[in-house]
Formats: C-alpha cells, sequence, structure tokens
C-alpha cells in the first residue's frame, strides 16, 4: 500500500499545529509535487526542534479533518465541501448528535432524508451526506452560495448586454452617446456582480472552518466509541 504523501498545503497546516502545540515558530517548507510522506515531516521538523509525536499528532489531527475542495465561479470560491473518511459506520445515535451538530453549528434545522444505507441532512445548498464504503462510511459536507452566485451571474449578463448596446449604437451614433447609453447598463452589471463577489471570501473561510470542525468531531467521536469498546471488551 502506498504511503500516504502531504500536499504543500497540508504540510503547511501540520507544521502550523505542531509549532502551536510546542509554543515556538512555525516552519512551513515546501513540499514536493508529490508531496511529504509523515516520515519525511518528521526529519524535516527533528532539524527545527520539532519532537516526532508532535509532528504525527498534528498529521493525525489534519487526517481527521478529512480533505476539502472549493467550487469557483468567475475565479472566486462559490462553494466549499470536505469529505471524511470515516473507520466505520455510524450507529443511529451518533447520526442523530451530528445532525444535532450540523443544526447548532449552521444555525439551521434542516431536513433528513434516508434512501437505503445512504443519510442525508440538507438546507438549501447545505449538505450532509452519509454514504456507505464497505464496513466503513464517507461524509461528504458541501456547500454552495447561490445567492451571491445569483448576483454575478446577473451582473455579468448586465455587462455583457451593456456590450452588445455599445457596439450597437456605435454604429449608429457619436462615441459619447453610445457610451452614454450603454453606462448606465454596465454600472448595474458592476455593482451587482460586487455585491455578490465581496461577500465570498469571508462566508467560504468561516464555511471551511466549520465543515472541518464538524468533521473533527465526528472523526473523534468514532476514536472514542471504538476505544470504549476495546476497553468494555478488555474488562
Amino acid at each position: 500500500m502506498n504511503e500516504r504523501r502531504y500536499s504543500e498545503e497540508e504540510t503547511a497546516e501540520i507544521f502550523r499545529r505542531a509549532a502551536e502545540a510546542q509554543q515556538e515558530g512555525t516552519l512551513v517548507p515546501l513540499a514536493s509535487r508529490e508531496g511529504l510522506t509523515l516520515g519525511a515531516l518528521q526529519e524535516i521538523g527533528g532539524e527545527v526542534g520539532l519532537p516526532p509525536d508532535l509532528i504525527a499528532h498534528a498529521a493525525k489531527a489534519l487526517e481527521r479533518g478529512g480533505r476539502s475542495f472549493t467550487r469557483r465561479f468567475a475565479g472566486l470560491p462559490i462553494g466549499v465541501g470536505r469529505t471524511v473518511e470515516l473507520d466505520r459506520k455510524l450507529t443511529d445515535s451518533e447520526w442523530q448528535r451530528l445532525v444535532v451538530d450540523l443544526r447548532e453549528t449552521f444555525d439551521a434545522r434542516g431536513t433528513l432524508r434516508e434512501d437505503g444505507a445512504f443519510r442525508q441532512w440538507s438546507n438549501g445548498n447545505l449538505q450532509a451526506l452519509l454514504e456507505p464504503i464497505g464496513d466503513a462510511e464517507r461524509l461528504r459536507l458541501r456547500t454552495m452560495n447561490g445567492i451571491a452566485r445569483g448576483w454575478m451571474t446577473a451582473g455579468l449578463a448586465m455587462l455583457g448586454f451593456a456590450a452588445v448596446s455599445l457596439l450597437t449604437l456605435a454604429g449608429d451614433a457619436s462615441a459619447g452617446t453610445a457610451w452614454a447609453g450603454a453606462a448606465p447598463l454596465a454600472g448595474l452589471g458592476v455593482g451587482a456582480f460586487s455585491f455578490g463577489a465581496l461577500r465570498l471570501p469571508a462566508w467560504s473561510r468561516l464555511r471551511r472552518r466549520q465543515m472541518e470542525e464538524i468533521a473533527a468531531r465526528v472523526a473523534g467521536s468514532i476514536e472514542e466509541g471504538g476505544n470504549a469498546g476495546r476497553i468494555s471488551g478488555d474488562v
């Protein structure tokens, strides 16, 4: 089995967490295109005094949070998501606790749906899906800012109409008259696009952080449940 390799972004995050745990400066080495293995990270960390166990703990914490992805529109983060591979299937009570966590984190009641072994919580574009993968499950969290996309799409459409109007009027009038006819629509287009675009950076950061925290809590709960089961079995 191929050893897990961490990307440059994941490498930076692991060293940041390890350095914070040791209350020292953060080291952010550049990763290769293929990424760095945990052993390589521990070797690099050892050169600046970061113990291997702190590196391993930070890497494990990163794994708990799953892997994020971003959907872009006009170069801006219009949608974000996170996928987490769970070690086992959630029990009914664990699923219910996850639903409560989702509702409290996103301040939305949402609706529940089950389709065979698939379980889903959704509130508009915000979704959490549990899908079976053998004896375990995969948790998919995703959302899209539909309001911002609507404003940006409208803005681009207005700019397009303004450009067409400018070209049309330019053939029958002076440049000043043509621009005067198209300028109001272009101004509305820029305003609409900006209104939608300006809210996206802060929104996407918040949603990424919320999803990472939810994923980490779910993975931590599964690990604690497994440890409790092993202890109970030993007794």
